[in-house]
Parts: C-alpha cells; structure tokens; sequence
C-alpha cells in the first residue's frame, strides 16, 4: 500500500513540476504571457529559452538537492529538525563568497562567465571546507552528537569571521546580503548542467545508503547488530549531504526551509523506507523552489521577491503551523 502511494506522490510531484515549468516559461518582467504567441517573436523566444527555461529548471535542481540533503541530514542525525546546513556549509559558503568580493571586487550580480564561475567554485570549496572542518572537530563521524555540535560551532565561528570581513570592507556588503537571500535569477544552462551531474551522483549514492539510514532509525545499537560498517557509511552519508548541499548552494546562495520541509511534507502523505523518501524529498524540494521562484518573480513583477526570503516565510509558516497541530494532538 505504502510503495503504491509513494509512486503516486512520484508521478504527481513529477506532472506538478511540468505544469510549473510551462508556467515558469511564461511569467516574466511583464506578468503572464501566452507560449504560442511568444513563438512568432524571435527575441521573445530567446528570452524564453535563455533566460526562463533555465532559471526554472535550475530552481527545480536547486530544489532537489536541497530535499535530497534534508532527508539525509535528518537521516543521519535522527531529528527531524536536521536541515542541509547542519554541518557548517552555508557559513562556509558564505565566507569564502565575503573573500572572494573582497579580494577581487567581484559581485553576485555580474553576468560575465568567468566572475560568475569564481564565485560559485567559491562557494562550493567553501562548503566543502567547513564541512571539512566539522568532521575534524568531530574527530569523525563516529559519534553523532559530536558531529552535530561541531557543525554548530563551525558554523557560527565562521559566520563570524565572515562578519569581521564585511565589516572591514563595507563595499561588499549588498553583494554578501545578496547571496544570503538567495536568488535563481542568474540560473543558466551551464548551471543547471552541473546540478543535474550532481544530482545524479548523490541520488545514486543515497539510494545505495540508504539501509544504513533505516538501520540509524531504529537506534545505534540496531545498526551494528545488522552488521552494517557504520562508520564508513556515515562518512559516506557525510560526503552527500555535502556535496548536494555545496552544489546548491554554490548556484543559487542560501534558501531556506526547502531542504528541512521537503522530507517532513513527504512522511506527512506516506511512510516508507529513506529509499524511497530521499526520491521523493529530492522531488517534493524541487516543486517547492520550482513554485517560490515563479512567485518571487510573479508577486510584485516587474520586480522580484528574494526567492530566499520567500521560501523562509512560507517554510516558517508551515513549521509553525505544524507545531501548532501537534501540540493540540497532545493535548487531547
């Protein structure tokens, strides 16, 4: 029954997304406008298949990740609560962009290929660094509290060099803010090209782990009876939820609330194995950013919203909102 509505959820999260596709091909700067009559204009056609077409499938493959590496970080740590970020990666992320503006000047809204990919190889290394440094701290992966609080540590230790450093060049100040709002707007193909080779490895590799996250749920001591190599499987686990997580940070800045959503809206219409619930996540991830950013850019056009800010207040609500059903559950 459960394997039955978890390929149902698969194919309506999939038809969602193909339906928020054709609609992200046709809101832009000047509202909704109709597909068939923009194909008699050659510019405006451009402009659909250079400039929308990506961006929302690169929210979609942001998106994705983001959910893919919610439900492994809450896998992993067995807390429902655990999102992509735990292991320090934004603030990472976050520092090494701070260095990058403040050594070459460069900004987050500038199209030239070759600043763009500096700041999001930035980005990326940055992650991938703190994350790094976290599993140093912890000593590795052996224990699990010790690799949540590293995580904790790294992660304000970092934001607060990262801090020193805007405050010691105020320049890039509306470049940093920029990028901890989260933004899809500078999403191309070439982007989306890396998400989607990206994607593919950390599928592949979740869906090979996930017995371990099963084994995990049921307790410490279950796992090893299983005679599972826990060890060398968290660092495994580790190295997704990092790599995911860089890459869709690296793209698109910080966006909140998808990869902690994604996973708990997914158990909330079917129970099943972390096999099936990291596919799921990844889809549920992407129809949620996919759906944000086709507000952000809707909502106040030709203006756009911070797809992140809008994510945090719709992810917020929903967070509060379930909260809130459930301590009335308790109280009856």
């Amino acid at each position: 029954m459960n394997a039955r509505r978890a390929r149902w959820l698969a194919g309506a999260l999939l038809l969602a997304a193909a339906a928020l596709l054709a609609l992200g091909a046709a809101i832009g700067s000047t509202g909704m406008q109709r597909i068939w009559q923009m194909q008699a204009d050659p510019i405006a056609w451009q402009i659909v298949w250079d400039i929308r077409l990506p961006r929302t499938l690169g929210a979609w493959l942001a998106g994705a990740l983001l959910g893919l590496a919610g439900a492994v970080a809450q896998g992993l740590f067995r807390n429902p609560l655990a999102d992509p970020y735990l292991l320090g990666s934004a603030s990472g992320a976050l520092l090494a962009v701070a260095l990058a503006l403040a050594a070459f000047g460069t900004s987050p809204g500038a199209t030239h290929w070759v600043v763009r990919l500096g700041l999001t190889g930035a980005a990326f290394i940055g992650a991938v660094v703190a994350v790094m440094l976290t599993l140093t701290l912890a000593r590795g992966v052996q224990q699990t509290l010790h690799l949540l609080l590293a995580g904790v540590i790294v992660g304000v230790v970092l934001g607060a060099v990262k801090d020193l450093i805007t405050i010691a060049s105020v320049d890039i100040l509306q470049a940093v803010t920029a990028f901890m709002l989260g933004s899809t707007g500078l999403l191309g193909w070439g982007a989306g090209g890396v998400m989607a080779a990206m994607l593919a490895v950390c599928l592949l590799a979740a869906w090979a782990l996930a017995p371990v996250l099963d084994g995990l749920a049921l307790g410490e001591a279950t796992a090893a009876s299983l005679g599972l190599p826990l060890p060398a499987m968290r660092a495994a686990l580790v190295a997704v939820l990092a790599l995911a997580t860089g890459a869709a940070v690296a793209q698109t800045g910080l966006i909140a609330f998808v990869g902690l959503a994604a996973p708990h809206l997914v158990r909330s219409i079917v129970k099943t194995t972390h096999a099936r619930l990291v596919l799921l996540s990844a889809l549920m991830g992407g129809l949620l950013l996919m759906a944000a950013d086709l507000l952000a850019r809707w909502l106040i056009a030709p203006q756009e919203l911070p797809v992140g800010v809008l994510t945090a207040v719709l992810g917020g609500s929903y967070l509060l909102w379930l909260m809130h059903r459930r301590g009335r559950g308790r109280m009856r």
